[in-house]
């Protein structure tokens, strides 16, 4: 079921066209990857769905009912420029935001206790802002964000300023708050962190949507036919064999173990390869190479810039 559904929006600032009839479905209890470079639109989207500005044509729907005022108390928002008081206690700050976001006083202390115990942060209360490291104050701000158990979550570049170990945290809690039932959309350029916690995702770019859909069918989408062979033998016999069935495109040999990574025709089949060199050598280990999401971003975003030019054409598959 969608939480969200985001139907041909469009948006202009002057002559600058933010977004271009975009539309995005996202699923309830899901983690949706919102990618885009810088400029792309992403945070124009964003800006909509928090009703801080509204789309020039198009809808968005929450639960099935049009996007108005009542749906910004089931909204929780960490922007990417943080918005913290920097000469306010950490304690009293988190009790304002809280109660700004309809909290009681009595729950909003309840609520912020769990946190900064679970978070260990119990000696930061009485704290000023800028007395705290930049991931400090991002875990400041990742609580206020959730402490009202919002229905959506909208995170932009959350681990900004966390070490390894902090950000695993966030991840961590990520995951948990999908599990106990919120919807979350992760706005960041790191793709680790989408192939890491995504479900789906929607890549904006020159204010289009180019890309949708699962992470795990997008991957499979792009594949090259492109594998990683190892192997003990004899060099020429296996290329040989290969002959006109593949290219080798690197090729490493190191402690009497070759290892080969090539691009086979479309016409070939991994199996038939295989059947072909397996009487010329020892197989050690065989792989297929799959895009990573890193790879897929910086191919469709270039060949985006490729079609301004108008030597290429086609933007998605």
């Amino acid at each position: 079921m969608s939480l969200l559904q985001i139907n041909n929006v469009s948006k202009k600032y002057g002559n600058h066209v933010a977004l271009n009839n975009v539309s995005i479905n996202v699923s309830e209890k899901s983690v949706f990857g919102l990618l885009g470079p810088n400029g792309a639109g992403k945070t124009s989207l964003i800006r909509i769905i928090n009703q801080i500005t509204g789309p020039d044509t198009g809808e968005i729907l929450f639960k099935g009912e049009k996007l108005s005022q009542k749906h910004i108390s089931k909204i929780g928002y960490l922007p990417e420029e943080r918005g913290l008081y920097k000469k306010m206690p950490v304690g009293e700050q988190a009790m304002y935001l809280a109660q700004l976001k309809g909290l009681k006083k009595a729950e909003a202390k309840k609520r912020l206790t769990y946190w900064f115990e679970k978070f260990e942060m119990q000696t930061w209360w009485k704290k000023k802002i800028d007395e705290l490291s930049k991931g400090m104050q991002q875990k400041v701000q990742f609580i206020v964000t959730v402490l009202h158990e919002p229905e959506l979550i909208i995170l932009d570049e959350p681990f900004s300023g966390f070490d390894p170990v902090n950000a695993q945290l966030i991840k961590n809690e990520i995951l948990e708050l999908r599990k106990q039932g919120a919807t979350i959309i992760f706005s960041t350029h790191n793709m680790g962190s989408v192939e890491e916690l995504c479900d789906h995702i929607a890549l904006i770019n020159k204010s289009e949507k180019i890309l949708d859909g699962t992470v795990k069918d997008i991957r499979k989408q792009h594949r090259t036919n492109t594998y990683k062979v190892a192997f003990k033998g004899n060099v020429m016999g296996f290329t040989n064999a290969l002959w006109t069935g593949g290219e080798v495109i690197e090729k490493i040999t190191e402690d009497d173990i070759n290892y080969f990574t090539i691009k086979l025709n479309k016409a070939i089949t991994s199996s038939q390869m295989l059947q072909a060199v397996l009487p010329h050598c020892e197989l050690v280990s065989f792989n297929e190479i799959i895009p990573n999401m890193n790879d897929i971003f910086i191919s469709k975003v270039s060949t985006t810039l490729t079609n301004e030019t108008g030597t290429q054409s086609n933007l998605t598959e």
